[in-house]
């Protein structure tokens, strides 16, 4: 099996944890923000696991827009194909410039909001600073999944 299959393989199906793990941290932080809850180190652990998962995941993301021959850098590297051409293709837009940009800054949100509420000193500032930042991640995250491709099987 080619490098970029594989890597297309483990990227797609480490989505699937990624997905869950940040839902899961995200409706904790707001959860528990709501209802004025105590911040404990379950707590703690769930918004840590979120940001190691989506570390991996961008990691992984990267060894892929540098790799793929025909997507990411590989299609901004093809020389039959301008910036016009990607562009105007829905598909090529999406791998090349939205998915990638899309999902770097919910990375960069969730570290955001993961060292703002190391900072905190109340539970409720805690719940608070991740809630924000973990929600507009998770939005921005299921905003730009190429669910046509991913839940095709074509990952």
């Amino acid at each position: 099996m080619a490098f970029d299959r594989i890597m297309d393989l483990f990227h797609g199906y480490w989505a699937y944890l990624t997905i869950l793990v940040v839902a899961l941290a995200t409706f904790n932080a707001l959860v528990k923000f709501f209802s004025d809850r105590a911040f404990g180190q379950q707590d703690f652990k769930i918004s840590l696991f979120a940001l190691i998962v989506t570390h991996i995941q961008v990691l992984l993301g990267f060894v892929m827009y540098f790799s793929h021959p025909s997507n990411g850098f590989g299609a901004i590297r093809n020389p039959e194909l301008s910036m016009g051409d990607i562009m105007g293709s829905a598909d090529l837009r999406l791998f090349t410039v939205e998915h990638p940009l899309v999902m770097l800054l919910s990375v960069i949100f969730i570290t955001i909001g993961y060292s703002k509420h190391k900072k905190q000193l109340t539970s409720k500032a805690k719940f608070k600073s991740l809630a924000i930042f973990y929600t507009i991640a998770f939005i921005l995250i299921i905003s730009r999944i190429p669910w046509k491709h991913w839940l095709m099987g074509s990952h």
